[in-house]
């Protein structure tokens, strides 16, 4: 690398919606509580440490009603996020397109990319980053990631669970998965 060339970085993109229906409805099966929703700031410390670099991380949010959540866009700031709030027309994925322009945008950039979704819509954009050079992953509850996503990880992509590997939560979510052995803690059950 040399002295004019930026240090290396983590992309970490926030399907905000995504994770916060997947949570709700299928993890939980009612609308998270405060206390039960993930702590952000872990989630990039988490994307720091996962790749031992800075990382920049983006919120993408709805915004088409015209309002915004500004207690939670303030507490994004706070921890070093950028709020993305994208508006359509109300037909469109508005998130999903921001995130899939975004993708396409990084694939002439340096720099590794950790996508908070559960959503398959993003496949061709993560796949066209797949180049054997760039460490990509996929935050999420492994259970509920789309098969398709889940397949890159033959391709290098890594898997990283919210609750597992990130330790997002403050409460133990009421999960049904397959545990490996190794990390089976009867305690938690107990």
């Amino acid at each position: 690398m040399s002295e004019t060339e930026p240090p290396r970085q983590t992309y970490l993109l926030v399907d905000g919606e995504n994770i916060d229906a997947t949570l709700g409805m299928s993890v939980l099966g009612h609308r998270p509580n405060p206390d039960e929703r993930p702590r952000w700031d872990r989630v990039t410390e988490h994307a720091r440490t996962l790749w031992d670099q800075p990382v920049r991380a983006l919120f993408f949010l709805n915004a088409t009603s015209g309002q915004l959540p500004m207690n939670f866009v303030q507490a994004l700031l706070a921890m070093g996020y950028h709020p993305i709030p994208l508006a359509g027309s109300g037909t469109e994925k508005v998130v999903d397109v921001g995130i899939q322009r975004t993708l396409e945008a990084l694939k002439d950039r340096p720099g590794d990319v950790l996508l908070a979704s559960h959503d398959g819509d993003f496949l061709p954009q993560l796949e066209d980053l797949i180049d054997g050079e760039r460490r990509l992953g996929v935050m999420c509850f492994r259970e509920f990631v789309n098969a398709r996503l889940s397949e890159l990880t033959e391709r290098g992509v890594q898997l990283v669970d919210l609750e597992d590997d990130v330790h997002a939560f403050t409460v133990p979510l009421p999960r049904v998965r397959v545990i490996p052995l190794d990390a089976f803690d009867p305690l938690r059950y107990l």
